[in-house]
């Protein structure tokens, strides 16, 4: 019984007549005719196959399987088409394998399987390949033997001699499989693709397109080789020129770099003074060292490392001044006032000069723009006699500033406080952290944290950065802060800081600050030192009162210097000999038309207008409150940029003027027929609890429609109860009254501790009332002809006038007089 392969159909040539021979299934490899190649049989069938064969007329069947790692395959794992080859020699392999030889004859396909045992024999016909001449097949095979030229020498395995042979071959069908066998890259399948195509024109354009694919790959590989091998020339050449540069060097005598800096290491590591760990730790990182290569990345790491530990000022320090009155001689030239920052490092000079070893104190001066924080603290370098450096923290959001980076990372360095003490040269400067309010945090970390260390008087005497990975003793360094508002600080740092609060400066201050330090310095400035030029006091009012509102005297100085720049010129054009005298009538001329009023009080009573306190960031300021009452459905708006704090402010508000709409006189159900608008002018963030009173009082206003006195400002926060609760910043809150040309003004009763630290300037200038209630607000706010008819008799609340009590209190009680110390004299200097 016979397995049909096929139906037998002739295909592409003649076919002859059939006849059955043995078959020898092959793995991983096609044989094509003409071609010679030895192979290793190791299944039985395989070699009962073979044996049969050699009994015979030496000739069997060489066809691939379809799937290599078929061992047993079936008939159909087996290609149809295979070659007929001849057996050349066999050979018995000790290990019971057969080496045999064989030769490719032609082309044949099979028909079908015969039964037979114990190998596979098959039916087969031989394909005759018939290709008639032409032109096109000539040109077709000088082109495959172009090709296969440009494939020879593109790939280097294989022998010129096969070259040769391909030229002289002039049978398209022999030319088509002898180079086929030399394409040992090309796949399984597209061989017995090109075994199958009996038509040997097909066979040599298929052929040409493999060839063609091959060449393009083969062109890319040897790009990339060359380019690699430049490289490594690159390499190699540099290398050889360093070895020579060194042996030049080593024949002139001239000394090796490398050993030479080694050697300047090693004797500053021996005089250099070093904590324990960080003596041990540069010695390991020496004996590194000298077994690097000298161009090596790794030595340059590793002798960075050891110059930044050998920069430290590990115990340099700097002589301390321990006389008291030459150290407050320095801080009264230099700064006008700032009696409690004075006080504080003058008790710190004090104990240092009976102790001996005090851990550093870490100050924080909080307080508005220009106020001169930052040059007290090189003040206070300068009347200690430390070293000064200064750290802005403004904008800092890597937690790596104040540490450093791991020397893993490329480009490694320190934190800025190493970097800092290295610039200084000394273990126990001033060190200013200013604007420590401006920082932010991000995925890189948060800095704050990071300066918990820092600032820890227990903890910064092992301070480790993580580029130095080593203990660093910071408790002799001085630390200083600056901020504009605690706001912006988070509670633990504020609680490892000891916070002294400055406030901005009166009318006086300002104006002694003008002549004895911001005057001399812009004349300097202005080329004017020589100059007789002088600028009266008026004049120097004028421009605090009209150019300037500010708690500092930044602008101030500006201002100033404005002025002097105009004067320079008017110096060059005339002559020095000149006196220049600037009066506040002039004033105009070199600074153009006033920008401010000097009072920032109405011109008359409002109904709805009242004036509130804030405190900024930028110091004290007035606040106008408006409050419009129009026709609606009780709806409460509130506008300003108000924060979500001062917007519950206002409808706290409102229900306290709800709760008292029968001592108003207001109807029963008035709420529901209006609506109440409530706006804040100037286009600036608000927030805070502290205008609750000033909302009030507006709301109150505008709905029994009376006048707010126009000379009145408060400040407070409200209840629902109309309590008056007590507020913060109110030294900042009442200069600024001042500087507005308030005459009264209304305060919480439980804020009258806080009135010792405002100056008595201002106190003298100002009627200060404390209240306890918001109809005490009312009455006292409000334009009332007759305001016992409204919220009845009641005792007169506390008042100071002058700073002195004028109404007693509603116990009876005896009250002390308000003491606030003040200097009969102006001491010297005035601050920045």
């Amino acid at each position: 019984m016979f397995f049909n392969k096929s139906d037998g159909s002739p295909t592409d040539g003649a076919t002859k007549k059939t006849r059955n021979i043995p078959l020898l299934p092959l793995r991983d490899i096609i044989v094509f005719p003409h071609m010679v190649v030895p192979l290793f049989v190791g299944r039985e069938k395989s070699i009962h196959a073979l044996e049969d064969a050699m009994k015979t007329d030496k000739e069997i069947l060489l066809a691939a399987q379809k799937k290599a790692k078929t061992n047993e395959p079936v008939p159909e794992d087996i290609f149809e088409m295979g070659t007929v080859g001849t057996i050349i020699q066999l050979l018995r392999l000790p290990d019971g394998t057969v080496k045999v030889l064989v030769e490719g004859k032609r082309r044949a396909r099979i028909k079908a399987f015969v039964p037979h045992e114990p190998f596979f024999m098959c039916e087969i016909e031989d394909v005759e390949e018939i290709a008639s001449n032409s032109v096109e097949l000539e040109a077709l095979m000088r082109s495959v033997q172009t090709t296969f030229e440009t494939y020879v020498k593109l790939n280097k395995r294989i022998e010129p001699e096969v070259l040769m042979t391909v030229q002289t071959i002039d049978d398209p069908a022999r030319l088509a499989d002898t180079i086929v066998v030399r394409l040992a890259s090309i796949k399984l399948n597209d061989k017995q693709e090109i075994l199958e195509t009996t038509d040997p024109v097909k066979r040599l354009e298929r052929l040409y397109e493999l060839m063609n694919a091959e060449i393009e790959i083969l062109q890319v590989e040897k790009k990339i080789r060359s380019r690699v091998k430049k490289q490594m020339e690159k390499t190699q050449k540099e290398y050889y020129l360093n070895e020579q540069m060194q042996a030049i060097q080593k024949e002139l005598g001239e000394r090796d770099e490398f050993k030479s800096e080694i050697q300047e290491l090693e004797e500053k590591v021996k005089t250099k003074k070093l904590s324990k760990e960080g003596a041990d730790k540069v010695k390991k990182e020496m004996k590194k060292l000298k077994m690097m290569q000298p161009m090596s990345a790794e030595a340059t790491v590793v002798r960075n490392y050891i110059d930044w530990v050998l920069a430290l000022p590990w115990y340099d320090k700097s002589e301390e001044n321990y006389d008291l009155d030459a150290a407050e001689k320095i801080l009264d030239e230099d700064h006008y006032g700032l009696k409690k920052v004075k006080e504080r490092v003058l008790e710190y000079l004090a104990v240092q000069a009976l102790v001996r070893k005090l851990k550093g104190p870490v100050l924080c001066l909080v307080g508005p723009p220009g106020v001169g924080k930052t040059s007290l603290a090189r003040s206070i370098a300068r009347s200690t006699g430390r070293k000064f450096v200064r750290l802005s923290l403004g904008g800092v959001r890597d937690e790596a500033e104040i540490r450093g980076h791991r020397r893993t990372y490329i480009g490694a360095l320190p934190g800025r406080i190493v970097q800092s003490l290295r610039k200084v040269g000394a273990n126990n400067p001033v060190f200013l952290l200013d604007e420590i309010d401006k920082m932010s945090s991000d995925f890189r970390g948060d800095p704050a944290s990071a300066l918990l260390e820092v600032l820890d008087p227990e903890q910064n005497h092992n301070f480790n950065d993580h580029y130095l990975d080593l203990d660093y003793d910071l408790s002799d360094v001085m630390f200083i802060t600056t901020a504009n508002s605690l706001s912006g600080i988070p509670l633990p740092l504020q609680d490892r800081m000891e916070i002294i609060q400055l406030s901005g400066y009166t009318e006086s201050e300002k104006l002694n600050i003008a002549v004895k330090y911001l005057v001399p310095r812009q004349k300097e400035d202005a080329g004017l030192k020589d100059v007789n030029v002088d600028i009266t006091e008026n004049a120097l009012r004028t421009v605090i009162h009209h150019y300037t509102k500010e708690s500092g005297v930044r602008s101030l100085e500006r201002e100033i210097g404005s002025v002097l720049r105009k004067v320079a010129r008017q110096v060059v054009k005339e002559g020095k000999d000149q006196t220049y005298r600037i009066a506040a009538k002039n004033v105009p001329k070199y600074l153009g038309v006033p920008k401010f009023r000097s009072s920032m009080v109405g011109e008359k009573d409002e109904i709805g207008l009242t004036n509130g306190l804030a405190y900024t960031t930028y110091g004290g300021t007035t606040l106008e409150c408006e409050v419009s009452v129009v026709p609606g459905k009780g709806k409460l708006v509130i506008t300003g940029l108000l924060e979500k704090g001062m917007q519950e402010s206002a409808q706290a508000a409102m229900s306290y003027i709800r709760s008292r709409q029968k001592m108003l006189g207001l109807e029963e159900d008035f709420q529901s027929k209006i609506d109440v608008h409530i706006h804040f002018p100037e286009f600036v963030p608000k927030d805070g609890p502290s205008a609750g009173v000033t909302m009030a009082t507006s709301i109150a206003s505008a709905l029994m429609k009376i006048p707010v006195r126009r000379t009145v400002a408060m400040t407070g926060e409200i209840t629902l109860r109309g309590r008056v609760m007590p507020i913060g910043g109110l030294k900042e809150k009442m200069l600024a009254a001042h500087r507005a040309g308030i005459t009264t003004v209304i305060i919480p009763k439980e804020n009258r501790k806080d009135l010792r630290e405002i100056p008595r300037r201002v106190l003298n200038s100002l009627r200060i009332v404390l209240v306890e209630h918001t109809d005490e607000v009312l009455r006292e706010a409000l334009c009332l002809s007759d305001p016992d008819a409204i919220f009845g008799r009641r005792e007169a609340p506390m008042e100071y006038r002058g700073g002195e009590l004028v109404t007693p209190s509603a116990s009876g009680e005896v009250e002390s007089p308000l003491v606030v110390p003040t200097p009969t004299v102006d001491p010297p200097g005035a601050r920045q």
